[in-house]
């Protein structure tokens, strides 16, 4: 009398979709955090202070750039005070909550920092932060 064998065939690990999958992760983690490094790269000196807060982004953060002659950067453009805020009025109506970084230089006029908060109200964001530094150890 033949039994047959009930027992599923031994299933084999692929490893070409695998090895697929890990290197589109890499891809676009590697993409993404370029991206992110390019918003904080200008030439923009941020205050210092004794309390800052070590640079720790919220997931979809806009940084607001306002540079020493009191340009405003958003995106790595450059836009003014209507452009802005129909760029933030737009991203307002689909998120709530947006969060919003201002990173201004130190040398910038506080009026210009003010605008750009207003701006910021103006279009239906209230989750506004500052970006600051922690002073350079003395020697």
């Amino acid at each position: 009398m033949k039994f047959s064998s009930r027992q599923a065939p031994p299933i084999s690990l692929q490893l070409a979709p695998m090895i697929d999958i890990l290197l589109l992760l890499l891809c676009f983690f590697i993409t993404s955090w370029q991206y992110t490094k390019s918003e904080t790269e200008l030439n923009v000196a941020v205050p210092t202070a004794q309390e800052g807060a070590e640079p720790e982004r919220s997931r979809g953060e806009i940084i607001i750039n306002v540079l020493a002659d009191g340009a405003i950067r958003v995106e790595g453009l450059s836009v003014d005070r209507q452009q802005l805020f129909d760029k933030l009025s737009a991203i307002a109506k689909q998120y709530k909550n947006q969060p919003v970084r201002i990173r201004g230089d130190g040398g910038v006029a506080y009026q210009r920092i003010v605008e750009i908060i207003d701006t910021c109200q103006g279009a239906g964001i209230w989750n506004i932060s500052f970006a600051t530094q922690r002073p350079e150890p003395k020697k």
